[in-house]
Order: structure tokens, then sequence, then C-alpha cells
């Protein structure tokens, strides 16, 4: 596993099969017993005021870069059933935090979720296999909130005509770098953000431009994970769904029985889209938690230009 450590100093890339991490307090006080371990040492992280002591196989490799932010990633192997793994780069866990420009503030993201996009969650695993065995064929498809992008990643690696979008700032940069690590051509990526954003911590109003190019044209198939986070009396999902579908289309989500479907189903419906539910409970397997969710599929079949 690679650890990249970033302080707004420096940053330090650290490549190591890592053998133990032990206590601090233990490490501080017995230091010897490390001592015959090569490459041993400790890093303190400023996120959770820890320090991590490491015993390490292989001296690490170290790069510098003076203008990295300050936040932990983790590199890994993912397993999605029907393809090849992929390297994702993380990050490394959900207390990661770096906002000095107010980027992800303006846009309505406040600290506590601001690590989100950043972490692989169970139904973005779901959609990626299930993207794993959609027949590849020339239909234009859009992940929504893909967040790490991973079932964009599979499209992508199987030939499929996909963009990926966000609203995270960071979800770009982290996308390029898995696209990058995986060998892959560019993919496809687009702002989006649907609604009003939520309100500042500070109260002052949100602003909605972002860096990166906002969303548009039509789509033949549309998919997300875990969006029905938050209610959404007004419909608004539904109606950035509806700005970019096709008249003859097909919406995918991967709920977590968030609670918010109901809502969900009548705005979709008075779009024109019919639905369909399955329950998607799995129990725990081969060191897999057990995931109890639903895959809601909505079509439309409209007559018209696409």
């Amino acid at each position: 596993m690679s650890v990249v450590y970033r302080t707004q100093v420096h940053d330090v890339i650290i490549r190591w099969n890592f053998v133990e991490i032990a206590d601090h307090t233990q490490a501080i006080r017995r230091p010897q017993a490390f001592s015959r371990c090569a490459g041993a040492g400790w890093v303190y992280s400023p996120t959770s005021q820890r320090l991590l002591v490491f015993c390490m196989r292989a001296a690490p490799i170290a790069f510098l870069n003076p203008s990295s932010p300050g936040y932990l990633t983790k590199q890994e192997s993912i397993a999605v059933t029907g393809v090849d793994d992929l390297l994702i780069r993380s990050l490394l866990d959900k207390h990661q935090f770096h906002d000095p420009l107010d980027e992800a503030l303006n846009l309505g993201i406040s600290s506590a979720t601001w690590p989100l996009f950043g972490l692989l969650w169970p139904s973005g695993m779901r959609l990626a296999e299930r993207m794993a065995r959609r027949p590849v064929s020339g239909e234009r498809i859009l992940e929504i909130g893909c967040g790490l992008g991973l079932a964009s990643l599979v499209a992508h690696r199987r030939g499929a005509q996909v963009t990926a979008s966000d609203c995270h700032p960071l979800a770009h940069a982290f996308l390029d770098e898995n696209t990058r690590l995986n060998g892959l051509v560019p993919l496809p990526y687009c702002h989006g953000l649907w609604g009003t954003a939520a309100a500042r911590e500070d109260g002052l109003p949100v602003l909605t431009h972002a860096h990166d190019a906002p969303l548009s044209g039509l789509f033949d198939l549309i998919v997300g994970s875990d969006i029905l986070y938050e209610r959404d009396d007004a419909g608004t999902l539904a109606q950035f769904i509806g700005e970019h579908a096709a008249l003859s289309s097909e919406i995918w989500v991967i709920d977590p029985n968030r609670g918010n479907r109901a809502a969900f189903h009548k705005h979709m419906a008075q779009l024109g889209f019919a639905m369909h539910e399955q329950v998607l409970d799995q129990a725990a397997q081969g060191g897999e938690d057990a995931y109890k969710g639903r895959m809601l599929t909505y079509t439309r079949e409209l007559r018209g230009n696409t």
C-alpha cells in the first residue's frame, strides 16, 4: 500500500509494505523494538493529531513538492467483479479536510462533508459492478455525484462513452490521477451541481461557479450511487437529471436505503419516467461487509430529437 503524506509546506510520498503500526507511546518508550526493522520511523498526522509509527521491509521513496495541500491519501488495488482490478487513490479516511481558499465552502460543501467525495463507498462498488456487466454500445453515459468515479473508470476501461461529474473541487484531480494510475486515456469530466447548494457555515452567500466546465448535453444512461442522501422536496435532483436525460433514456440509482426514495419516485414520474425497484441486500461474505440497499431503474421512452 502507498501512503501519501501531504502538508502545506511539503509533500512526502512514501511507498512501503507495512509490517506493523504500533502505538506511538510504546515506540517512544522502547525505540529499540524498531531498530532491527529497515526504515523504521514515525510520521505525525496533523489531521488526526496522532504520531503514526511504522516499520518497513524496504526503505521509502520520497518526493518533495513545495505546493501540495494538507491531506493524507492512500492507494489500493480494488477488485470489481467482471473486470481487472483497478488502482485507486483515495483519501486516507473521513477525517481529512483541506479547503484553504474556501473553494468547497463556496460550493456549499461543509468541513463535515468535504472528505466524502474521496472515499470508496459500498453503493459505489455496487454501481461499478453493474457497469462492468453493461454491454458496451454507442450510448452516452453520465455518472452524477461521481466522487472517485469508480463506476466511470470501469465503463471507461471497457470502451464505453462516459462522462463523470461532481461538484467537489478536487473530484476532477482525483479522477485524472486514477485514470493515469490505470494507464487509461483522460476521462471526460464536468462540474455538476444540482439545486441550491447548502448554506455556508459562516452564513455568507454560496457561489456556484467552479474551475471545471459545467455539465451540458443529453445522455442515454445516467447513473449515480448514494445520491439520495438528503431531503429534496423541491425535486432539484430529478430536475437536474431531466435537464441532461435524452428523451428516451435510462437512469440507475444505487441507494443504501436512505429513506428519501418516495419523493424522488414522485418527481421522476412527473418527468415521464417509469420506475423499477430491485432489492440488493447481501449478507457478509469473504471478508466483505453486509450490504442493504436498492437498485432503482427509471426508464422513459419518448419520441422526438435526442
